[in-house]
């Protein structure tokens, strides 16, 4: 029997923010947003390294003081992918490149850690998958229309087909009904793949809609999705952050 290969779970976090600055070391209950983040990773007992990926010093400094492992990155990267791909390099993990790399989002200290096994399984099952993510079906009404909740639509074996932050499908006829599914910023990668990501160039699609998947799309690079149960807030404004804040405090459901 063949070993599993390594899951390594890497967490891009970067300072700037047109509407949010510095919200990786805003206060949620208590600790930084990105401890919530690095502590629910390790509750995966699917992941065998976690790193917080930063390219400023003060989160690097954050992580390390809670005892959790940061790495240094650029900060020219075109997106987080890039930005992971030079973590793992640096990292330099004895691993090969059959590894799992899986990106999960600074801004996502709800998410569920079962949800990092769902985005590994279909890489784990199938090694000619170069790549998947999670979509979740929108239940609240305002995400179908919002920017921020990119969309998604898939074909029928589970592959994505496009992501958008318009609403798709658009239901031109009165009477049809369809099912919205948004995106999750989580990612799992093969390592092989990681390098050949970052060296694509920018696609149209990609800059058009700031939506760094389209970029593997754009060059027929198939993405296999996953549909979870779990929702994860991702946290743009301090608003979000204080809707977040009340999640985990129970005081509200998702």
């Amino acid at each position: 029997m063949m070993d599993q290969p390594a899951v390594i779970c890497i967490i891009p976090s970067r300072w700037g923010s047109s509407r949010f600055p510095g919200k990786p070391l805003a206060d949620l209950c208590g600790k930084p947003m990105i401890r919530h983040v690095y502590e629910r990773v390790l509750r995966s007992p699917a992941v065998t390294t976690a790193a917080v990926a930063t390219d400023d010093a003060r989160i690097f400094n954050a992580v390390t003081a809670f005892g959790g492992r940061a790495v240094m990155t650029s900060d020219r990267h075109r997106s987080g992918t890039d930005r992971i791909a030079e973590a793992v390099r640096l990292l330099d993990l004895p691993v090969g490149d059959d590894a799992i790399i899986v990106n999960i989002q600074g801004d996502q200290p709800a998410f569920a850690p079962a949800q990092i096994d769902e985005v590994v399984a279909p890489l784990l099952a199938d090694p000619a998958i170069p790549m998947s993510t999670l979509i979740y079906r929108i239940r609240r009404e305002e995400e179908i229309t919002h920017p921020n909740a990119v969309k998604v639509a898939c074909d029928r074996h589970g592959f994505a087909l496009y992501f958008s932050r318009a609403t798709i499908p658009y239901v031109r006829d009165r009477g049809l009904v369809a099912d919205y599914y948004k995106h999750h910023g989580i990612y799992a990668y093969r390592r092989h793949f990681l390098d050949t990501f970052t060296r694509l160039p920018e696609g149209t699609l990609e800059k058009l809609e700031a939506l760094e998947q389209l970029r593997a799309l754009e060059h027929g690079y198939r993405i296999r999705v996953v549909e979870t149960a779990h929702d994860s807030v991702e946290v743009d404004t301090p608003q979000e952050l204080e809707r977040v804040r009340r999640l985990l405090s129970g005081e509200i459901e998702a």
